[in-house]
């Protein structure tokens, strides 16, 4: 291999190191968003494209105002949450990419009342695209494996 091979082979391999640590940080960005920036909406540009789609148990939100609505949701249902994501799986073709991971989350009801939460455990497939301001999410869909309390209006738990 020539010193030129290697070093385009190099290059190829840093970019993709730096493709797989900004698409993990843009899901951990989301999870977080979703915990401590949970009363506003003015973070879902730093996450999602223009036409993102979610599917949740509970239904599915596209758009800025589908983000919006499920924010809502989640705030009349939820007063305080806490998600951790892990096991990240990253296929990365050009400027897509294929995004898997387990998620787990705690949502209470009421602060106030400890017991009055539900907590969910499953497996999330996303898409991201690369765009001028970075990787974004196109496409998120959330699969319930478990889940312990009661479940929120509309979740029929699978």
């Amino acid at each position: 291999m020539s010193a030129h091979d290697a070093l385009t082979a190099l290059r190829e391999q840093v970019r993709l190191l730096v493709d797989r640590a900004e698409i993990t940080a843009l899901c951990d960005r989301y999870i977080t968003h979703l915990d401590k920036d949970r009363h506003r909406d003015d973070w879902f540009g730093s996450v999602f494209t223009d036409d993102a789609h979610l599917v949740f148990p509970m239904g599915e939100y596209k758009g800025a105002a589908g983000l919006a609505e499920f924010q809502e949701m989640a705030r009349a249902t939820f007063e305080r949450t806490h998600h951790l994501a892990s096991n990240y799986t990253v296929g990365i073709d050009g400027d897509t990419a294929r995004i898997g991971a387990h998620l787990t989350a705690v949502h209470l009801r009421r602060a106030a009342e400890p017991g009055s939460h539900f907590d969910i455990g499953g497996h999330f497939e996303a898409e991201a695209v690369r765009t001028p301001e970075g990787w974004r999410l196109r496409r998120f869909v959330f699969a319930l494996a478990w889940h312990t309390g009661d479940r929120p209006q509309g979740a029929d738990g699978h």
